[in-house]
């Protein structure tokens, strides 16, 4: 008799909520700068379907909630009729190869400048402190949002995720890590107020709640995930005790029900940059109750053993799965992995960097 073959924990089923996944291996949300005027375009039709299995997991590159939550040119939003109308398409053909599609609904916050704002304002933050200069950008100083005007930017998130479903989207994902809105209330590094939302852990985690309540009341909490990294502290937003505030957050986010956590992992100093660290997703882990994906550096060797080990349930890839459209294939036949590009990470061109690298039978 043939030797069966060893089973490979990436390429195992999961019932993800009311989905079943064929597969652990999720396509991450990746910016690209493909979306004209923050409208999606039909390139994209092609970049998401190329990525999609049958049974497989994918999470949109951010997407604004309102006109103010913009950072980069032409990143999609979905505030508007017409970006809703542009998303349709899009979705649909990650439906129809049998793919789950999430949108990430982000607010970028202070990482903003006034180039992207509406009448050139500054932009809005849970500080007033400014950034340092990063890579000759000059970020504009940003205003602190008032107490009485947070209720608004939680009922853009709601709003955003009412238009997620209207454009087919299975659900989304609250972008709460790396430094954005979410994140800028969470962390002590830059949240620096005295009301209600600043000071204590919980008091600076109640921006995150409120939007994950409103979301999951709006949509359904089996249709919403939020995204963390309580460990980094890239572009300035640091906090003292992160281990606390990733555990206050897994454990508070049980109360709302809600279908996952996805967390970054914190040997991930920098966007780029992955070190050695003492530090652990564990705790998390097992204080969450739904299901636990993680990110941050991983190959197919050690992917396959955060499953095997039950430190996660599903694992999120982004450079290789932008550089391998078939990357589940790849990794079930251990199949050499096309490098990626950084030079074409966030160019405009619709193709070069976005749909051009080759699958496996291309390549042959």
């Amino acid at each position: 008799m043939a030797a069966e073959a060893p089973t490979i924990p990436l390429l195992t089923p999961y019932k993800l909520g009311k989905y079943n996944l064929s597969h652990r291996v999720v396509l991450a949300p990746m910016t690209r700068l493909g979306s004209y005027g923050n409208v999606p375009q039909p390139h994209a039709i092609l970049y998401y379907s190329q990525r999609t299995s049958k049974g497989g997991f994918l999470i949109a590159e951010v997407t604004g909630v309102s006109d103010t939550a913009q950072e980069y040119p032409n990143t999609p939003g979905i505030w508007t009729k017409e970006q809703v109308e542009a998303w349709k398409p899009i979705v649909d053909a990650v439906h129809a190869k049998g793919g789950i599609f999430f949108c990430q609904i982000w607010h970028v916050g202070r990482v903003s400048n006034q180039d992207f704002q509406p009448n050139r304002q500054a932009p809005i933050s849970s500080t007033d402190k400014p950034m340092t200069p990063i890579d000759g950008s000059q970020p504009t100083p940003p205003r602190r949002l008032r107490t009485d005007e947070i209720p608004q930017i939680v009922n853009d998130f709601r709003v955003a995720a009412r238009n997620a479903i209207e454009a087919g989207f299975d659900g989304v994902e609250i972008h709460g890590a790396n430094g954005y809105l979410v994140d800028q209330f969470m962390k002590d590094g830059v949240n620096d107020r005295t009301d209600q939302y600043g000071g204590f852990l919980e008091n600076r985690c109640r921006f995150a709640l409120e939007v994950v309540e409103s979301v999951a009341n709006e949509i359904g909490a089996d249709k919403v995930g939020i995204k963390l990294s309580p460990f980094a502290d890239y572009m300035e937003f640091g906090d003292s005790n992160p281990k606390a505030l990733g555990l206050y957050m897994a454990e508070s986010l049980n109360k709302y029900g809600i279908l996952y956590c996805h967390m970054v992992e914190p040997r991930m100093k920098s966007a780029d940059e992955i070190v050695e660290s003492p530090h652990s997703l564990l705790p998390m882990r097992k204080a969450f109750r739904g299901t636990f994906l993680v990110v941050g550096g991983y190959n197919r060797e050690d992917g396959n053993n955060a499953i095997a080990e039950n430190r996660a349930d599903l694992v999120v890839y982004g450079r290789p799965f932008l550089a391998n459209p078939d990357l589940p294939r790849r990794f079930e036949l251990n199949a050499p992995l096309n490098k990626h590009n950084e030079e074409t990470f966030y160019t405009f061109d619709p193709v070069i960097g976005y749909t051009d690298y080759p699958f496996l039978e291309d390549s042959a």
